[in-house]
């Protein structure tokens, strides 16, 4: 496939590629961002494509919504060229939407790559002069990275330490692991995929480019691989793509031990200039995800000679890309049925990040925004239960089958839905006060009948039995739900002893019931013998009925 460039979109897409210059001039400076902005921008932006496969009108929403999170973020970006760069950058995303969605996405791939340096640039700067006032901005920063549970603690660790070297090798480590990722998935070819993965190895790169392990390796060198792309010259791009794997390589070398241990640490050094970029539309084809490896990295050299993502169909792209995410929200649902909401939470985090690089398929499905913020929504919630985490993997199941073309369930519709606003503190305040309830009915049963005869002690009982999981449930959810919020893991726990929280509980239900059924049948039809309902009763107490009234709370 051959395609060709336009003279006039040279100037509409310079500016994406020039920003990436911008972030070379290494401005970077310290202070701490509106983090709340922060999330909005990259997650309007991620909407935004997301939203470009099904209405371009949609995307330009987002883009919208971007503009306003940028404008209030700006004023806490300390390199007023990068600010410049990213109100550029939305401009080129606006003009990329009347073309094809694969530019959309890699215009709004290399904007992130400027808000991530911004934001790297900003935390190392801020760790070194106040670390308790960065840790914050360091959690968000990890998690842009990619991060999991467990790196993200080490990684504050290191900072409140005062190991910022040591910071930033985890955190470059991370990004160069990316790149090679992004590299390894493109390929010497005209298409959509090698496309898409060149602009989010740029992107990557971008942020540390600044690194010493850099060495050689330039932004140039990217932005020539991206023009031989669009240009059709494969024979060139084949010879870029493999320096560029080469460099990558190195790079990783130099980041596979951890630095010795300064007292502090020190700002990036500035680095080279970018070039221009000139994207063309191209065919759609799948795409390959960067993805996050452990501490041992894959050679970047490597070459995916046996992956064929331009055949691939839809469903099963979608279901390669939704697996990582069905992954990680299975660890936070085996975590949330123990009460471990501090590991859920961690999981989710990773379950977000994984659908962040999903393929183009699964992010263009019907849902998937939808899918995204709940997940993200789920990370900050308090009294996380299992029942909010199962929600999310049937929306995600509804996801992939809808990008699939395969029909979708409507009760795993309901159940997302329903989960969005009955769950954390509604939840618990509405069982808590049912539970108080619970005592209404019983105290009242036995202010009219009493406690003295045998039969209608039996009916209280059972009715209690009835009520007793939902009494559990408000109490112990209440106190758990407390726990949670404080960090305090005995009251957390308590969670464990309310009947809704996992498989082990219903045989308990099951007993529970048993009991409450059998001594509500003794009773009433023990009452029902008192007054001679069921039964023959004896002549003598035949004639007393008739002559002598009985009280309730009385025994024959």
């Amino acid at each position: 496939m051959r395609l060709s460039i336009q003279d006039d979109r040279t100037g509409r897409v310079r500016a994406p590629m020039t920003l990436l210059a911008l972030a070379a001039l290494g401005l970077g400076g310290a202070g701490a961002q509106d983090l709340a902005a922060y999330n909005a921008l990259a997650q309007n932006l991620d909407g935004a494509v997301t939203a470009r496969g099904t209405s371009a009108q949609a995307a330009l929403t987002r883009l919208d919504a971007a503009q306003s999170a940028l404008d209030t973020l700006a004023p806490t970006i300390r390199n007023r060229q990068i600010v410049s760069g990213l109100k550029d950058a939305l401009g080129s995303s606006r003009a990329a939407l009347g073309r094809t969605p694969a530019e959309l996405e890699a215009q709004v791939l290399l904007a992130r790559g400027l808000m991530r340096k911004a934001l790297y640039d900003q935390t190392l700067s801020l760790l070194s002069g106040a670390p308790a006032n960065g840790a914050a901005q360091l959690q968000l920063l990890g998690r842009e990275f990619g991060l999991n549970a467990q790196a993200l603690q080490v990684l504050g660790s290191d900072a409140k330490a005062g190991r910022l070297e040591r910071t930033a090798w985890r955190l470059q480590r991370a990004a160069v692991q990316k790149v090679s990722a992004s590299l390894a998935a493109a390929r010497p070819t005209q298409s959509t995929a090698s496309y898409v993965n060149l602009a989010r190895a740029t992107s990557w790169f971008t942020v540390v480019q600044d690194s010493a392990g850099a060495g050689e390796l330039k932004v140039s060198q990217f932005g020539d691989a991206l023009r031989q792309l669009t240009s059709g010259d494969t024979a060139a791009l084949g010879t870029s793509l493999t320096a560029l794997r080469s460099g990558t390589a190195a790079f990783a070398a130099t980041l596979a031990n951890p630095p010795a241990a300064t007292p502090a640490g020190t700002k990036p050094a500035a680095g080279g200039a970018a070039p221009t970029v000139t994207p063309v539309p191209v065919t759609p084809g799948s795409q390959t995800p960067a993805t996050q490896t452990p501490d041992t990295q894959s050679p970047a050299t490597q070459t995916p000679a046996t992956q064929s993502p331009a055949t691939q169909t839809p469903a099963a792209e979608a279901t390669a890309g939704a697996g990582a995410a069905y992954v990680a929200l299975g660890r936070a649902l085996a975590a949330s049925g123990h009460a471990d909401n501090a590991a859920a939470r961690e999981a989710l985090t990773e379950a977000s990040a994984a659908l962040a690089g999903a393929p183009a398929a699964l992010r263009n499905a019907a849902g998937f925004d939808r899918l995204q913020g709940a997940v993200s929504a789920a990370q900050g919630r308090s009294a996380l239960r299992p029942t909010d985490v199962q929600a999310l993997i049937a929306s995600l199941a509804n996801v992939e089958n809808a990008a699939a073309g395969r029909p979708v369930s409507a009760l795993d519709g309901a159940s997302a839905g329903v989960s969005r606003w009955f769950s954390g503190w509604l939840r618990v305040l509405i069982f808590a006060l049912l539970a108080g309830l619970t005592v209404l009915p019983l105290y009242l049963l036995n202010l009219a009948f009493g406690g003295r005869n045998t039969y209608w002690r039996a009916i209280m009982v059972g009715l209690g039995l009835l009520m007793l999981p939902l009494f559990l449930e408000g109490l112990f959810g209440l106190l758990g739900a407390f726990g949670d919020l404080f960090g305090a893991a005995p009251l957390r726990n308590l969670l464990n002893l309310t009947l809704s929280q996992g498989a082990y509980a219903l045989p308990v239900w099951a007993v529970l019931s048993a009991a409450a059924l059998g001594l509500m049948a003794f009773g009433f039809r023990g009452l029902c013998e008192q007054f001679g309902l069921l039964g023959t009763a004896k002549p003598s107490v035949q004639n007393a009925t008739q002559h002598t009234s009985i009280d309730w709370d009385e025994e024959v």
